[in-house]
C-alpha cells in the first residue's frame, strides 16, 4: 500500500508525466494505474465484484478486497489495504482483447476481466465474479 501512496505523491510532479498511465475496461468496472521508477507497480481497483478475499486482515482498518497490486519484484500479486483509489473517469479505455505495457508490467483486458503481470509473470487476474493472485 505504501508504494502506491508514495507513487501517487510522485505523480504530482510534471517531470514524471511519462512514468504512469491510467486505463479502464469497456465495462468501466475495472480501473488501473501503472507506475514505473522507484515505486514501480500496477494496481487495479474494482467498482462491483463478488470478493474472493473478503476477510480483512487485523492490521487493515481501511478498504479491503476490491484493489489488487503487483510490484516489479513481487513473487505474487496481492490485495491492497487502501484508503485511496486509482479510479479515474478520464483514463483511456483498454478495449477487450487489447494489452498495454509500461516498463516491466503488462495488463490485458478481456471480456472475462483484466490480467496484469510483472516481468516475472506474477500478478493477478480479476473479474466481477472472482479474483486470483499468482
Amino acid at each position: 500500500m505504501w508504494k502506491l501512496a508514495v507513487a501517487a505523491t510522485l505523480l504530482a510532479s510534471p517531470a514524471l508525466a511519462d512514468d504512469f498511465i491510467y486505463f479502464h475496461t469497456p465495462s468501466d468496472n475495472i480501473h488501473c494505474m501503472m507506475v514505473t521508477g522507484d515505486y514501480a507497480a500496477v494496481r487495479c481497483d474494482m467498482i462491483a465484484l463478488t470478493k474472493s478475499f473478503p476477510k480483512r486482515p487485523a492490521d487493515c482498518d481501511l478498504d479491503w478486497g476490491d484493489a489488487f497490486e503487483v510490484g516489479q519484484s513481487d513473487r505474487r500479486g496481492h490485495v491492497v489495504c487502501h484508503g485511496d483509489t486509482v479510479i479515474n473517469p478520464d483514463s483511456m479505455q483498454l478495449g477487450y482483447g487489447a494489452s498495454t505495457t509500461l516498463g516491466d508490467f503488462t495488463c490485458t483486458s478481456e471480456k472475462t476481466g483484466m490480467t496484469c503481470t510483472n516481468a516475472r509473470g506474477h500478478g493477478f487476474s480479476i473479474a466481477k465474479a472472482a479474483q486470483q493472485l499468482f
